[in-house]
């Protein structure tokens, strides 16, 4: 059986919301009953804050603060709960998203409405072609003070924020979409010979058009791998439409209401690491990435014929991420393989090529990973965890 390991919470001083998560990640809890939250967030929790806490509440209540999150989101976002999902995940893991979809299915709106749920800073890049690496970092500009002596100060540009949005990123040259590569992956910026640090949390999240390509500039490999997720934003369904048209032409204004504080966030983050995986999950990843390779000997005979190049081990890296995110949201203790199966698409779809064979067969990169997980043998779960 799985331990239930216990986290002693530091004694309430009579500011920290009523809900009792303190430190641990509820900074802005939501409570009714919180008196120093006065926009009174719909969200009611029962008061904790002196009582040793077990992790499996910790989890219940973090699964509950996402329920919070996505309700607070479809008030403005009908329909995208896979989309919500999968940010959601990025988010808790520290990984950045690339969402792509055609003009008009509110990518933009989404994104400025989760930072207000997340009370966390926004900014908003519109990549065009003459935007520059310093339109991004910021730049020195040189100052003389009052004494007459010239000294240059580092201007910050709007990369440092808690969410970036980088609008349409591939009509940019690549030099420009360059600058995102460090922040992305190291988390800082190194402009001159000067590094400076990113606030916490921080991730990217990128639009991008899948239809019209004049004028555009395909991402660069090493900047499409430091992308958690590839995710494809569709057109709604008829419902969906119907309840677009009917709420957006109203003239009533939604109020969105703060769940998480940016510390809350940062704690999370720290909470979804400690989710367990299990080592026969760890070789289900290895064996699943490893089979998109032509080359390698585990890979099935149709990754042979139809795909040019496969997956690196960052891959296996973020569906692992990936699982132990939604295991949390979930409330779970540990990663499923259904975890690992539910994010492999946006997780693999932009880190295999396949061939002209392929293209000519119809088959996208979505069919071949399907296919891949249909033929890769589930490994058996060990007795020991089946009855845990």
């Amino acid at each position: 059986m799985l331990k239930q390991t216990h986290i002693r919470l530091p004694k309430s001083t009579g500011q920290e919301p009523c809900c009792g998560l303190n430190d641990c990640f509820a900074e802005t809890c939501g409570s009714r009953r919180c008196a120093t939250n006065t926009e009174q967030p719909p969200f009611e929790d029962r008061a904790l804050s002196t009582k040793t806490r077990s992790l499996g509440d910790v989890l219940q209540d973090f699964s509950q603060h996402r329920k919070l999150m996505q309700e607070e989101l479809q008030k403005v976002i009908v329909g995208q709960s896979e989309v919500i999902e999968q940010i959601f995940a990025a988010i808790f893991t520290r990984g950045h998203c690339l969402l792509v979809g055609v003009p008009g299915l509110a990518k933009t709106l989404m994104v400025s409405t989760l930072s207000q749920i997340l009370d966390v800073q926004f900014k908003r890049i519109q990549f065009t072609p003459d935007l520059m690496p310093s339109d991004i970092t910021g730049t020195n500009v040189l100052e003389e003070d009052e004494h007459g002596k010239r000294n240059f100060r580092f201007v910050h540009g709007p990369i440092f924020t808690n969410i970036l949005l980088a609008d349409e990123i591939n009509r940019t040259p690549p030099k420009t979409q360059a600058a995102l590569l460090q922040a992305m992956q190291e988390r800082e910026v190194t402009v001159g010979q000067n590094t400076y640090a990113l606030p916490e949390p921080f991730f990217t999240i990128a639009t991008q058009n899948p239809i019209e390509q004049e004028g555009t500039y395909p991402l660069p490999e090493a900047q499409l791998d430091r992308f958690m997720f590839n995710i494809k934003v569709d057109y709604p369904s008829l419902e969906e439409e119907e309840r677009i048209l009917a709420s957006t032409t109203r003239s009533e204004k939604v109020e969105i209401r703060k769940v998480l504080s940016g510390k809350s966030i940062v704690n999370l983050q720290k909470l979804v690491g400690s989710v367990a995986v299990s080592q026969y999950i760890i070789k289900y990843v290895s064996r699943l990435v490893r089979a998109t390779r032509p080359k390698d000997e585990m890979a099935p005979e149709f990754i042979r014929d139809l795909v040019d190049w496969g997956a690196g081990p960052r891959a296996g890296q973020f569906l692992i991420q990936g699982g132990k995110a939604l295991a949390a949201m979930e409330g779970r203790f540990s990663v499923a393989i259904e975890d690992v199966q539910k994010i492999a698409i946006p997780v693999l779809r932009h880190r295999i090529s396949t061939n002209f064979q392929a293209q000519a067969e119809g088959m996208t990169n979505d069919d071949v990973i399907l296919r891949l997980i249909r033929e890769i043998p589930t490994p058996e779960i060990p007795k020991f965890e089946q009855k845990a």
